[in-house]
């Protein structure tokens, strides 16, 4: 499915047909789509959105999420910091600096990675793989605008 046009938020870039790849959701999942493009409430602002559909009144539902693009990224950089944090120590590993709200429960995150690893693991090499090319070209491409 298509991520929808005629809403408030405005996709610029989209994850059409997201169902199919939303990794252990995937072709079960009410995630249709994920856009970049001008936030609903800010048209001044950039936002990311997780475009759900309601099968059941066959609209977009109002649990779809918009979050600003610094907030998905420090989702990224949290979803990191959990992944290699030590159950036995409560520092921070990350700039953020994140809190263990308890400890026990650091292993059920370590579990969920060791119970999905192929699809997190694709994901986090996709990433690295992005960064390092944003890097190379963010001057050539930003210097410009």
């Amino acid at each position: 499915m298509d991520a929808p046009k005629h809403l408030k938020h405005k996709p610029i870039i989209s994850v059409n047909n997201y169902n199919n790849i939303d990794g252990i959701y995937a072709k079960n999942t009410d995630a249709k789509a994920l856009s970049i493009g001008i936030a609903q409430y800010d048209a001044s602002d950039i936002s990311a959105k997780v475009w759900r559909y309601d099968e059941a009144n066959k609209k977009w539902s109002r649990q779809s999420e918009e979050l600003p693009l610094h907030r998905v990224l420090d989702l990224s950089i949290l979803t990191i910091a959990s992944l290699i944090k030590d159950s036995e120590l409560n520092f921070s590993v990350s700039a953020l600096r994140e809190t263990c709200d308890n400890l026990d429960d650091v292993k059920k995150i370590q579990k969920y990675y060791n119970d999905n690893k192929t699809e997190i693991k694709a994901r986090i090499s996709e990433l690295e793989r992005l960064i390092a090319e944003f890097r190379k070209t963010e001057n050539k491409n930003y210097s410009k605008i």
